[in-house]
């Protein structure tokens, strides 16, 4: 029957010698015998049982895990559940890289939009990408509360030139005109901006910011801080200064 030292199991495996000198120091590949001159010597059965072990980390099963399925008299009453557990550790190690690649990919098209870079300006795009999902939810909102009134407007017109029913088109714009007031100044009182200039993050009037020419992403006005007069980026307030 074959004997393998530690250097040629290892060979075989793939793996370091130092490898294989750490997983019997763990206990879960001890030799089946030593030399008289103390080496240890692996049998074909050792063989196998490093080859699963190599198996399993690369499945990136932890050392723990490993030991306790080979230590089990019946390992099929856990490997399912090792290997579920670990299938969602790496579902999660695959989201939190994905999201790592899209702020790649989101500074990557924000600094080509900037014709210095600077480090300023490197940290407007920080601050504006993790501040996204809070802004991303007040969007979502104002959308949600806004669909009855959406809804009542278009029942409103149809009815009125179907109908004749025109006073339902007053009634919707009865509540409409404060709602949109109302919500206005719910969301402005959530908002900040980043002067492109200082790099400030201000809080505008409720009447400028109201009134202000803008895009889906910025509004034009002027910082507090400096004057500067121009499109600035939207992001939501941090939580201490949203309740002021």
């Amino acid at each position: 029957m074959s004997k393998y030292t530690t250097g040629e199991i290892a060979k075989l495996c793939g793996v370091t010698v130092r490898t294989v000198q750490y997983y019997d120091t763990r206990g879960i590949l001890v030799p089946t015998e030593l030399s008289e001159g103390g080496r240890r010597l692996y049998s074909e059965d050792d063989l196998k049982r490093m080859k699963i072990i190599c198996f399993l980390r690369d499945l990136g099963l932890p050392i723990d895990s490993i030991s306790q399925l080979l230590s089990e008299d019946d390992p099929g009453s856990v490997i399912s559940l090792l290997l579920e557990q670990q299938e969602q550790a790496l579902q999660e190690e695959i989201g939190e890289r994905q999201e790592k690649l899209d702020k790649l990919e989101t500074l990557k098209r924000e600094l080509k939009s900037i014709e210095a870079v600077s480090v300023e300006s490197i940290g407007d795009i920080a601050y504006t990408m993790s501040n996204k999902k809070k802004l991303k939810k007040l969007h979502a909102t104002l959308l949600i509360s806004g669909i009855p009134i959406s809804i009542f407007q278009w029942v409103s017109i149809i009815l009125w030139i179907t109908k004749g029913f025109w006073w339902l088109f007053v009634i919707w714009a009865v509540i409409a005109i404060p709602y949109a007031i109302l919500m206005s100044r719910y969301y402005f009182h959530r908002v900040a901006y980043i002067c492109p200039q200082c790099h400030t993050v201000f809080i505008p009037t409720f009447r400028e910011a109201f009134w202000a020419r803008h895009t889906p992403a910025t509004r034009k006005l002027t910082c507090t801080s400096c004057g500067h007069h121009g499109f600035c980026v939207e992001v939501a307030r941090e939580e201490a200064d949203s309740h002021e």
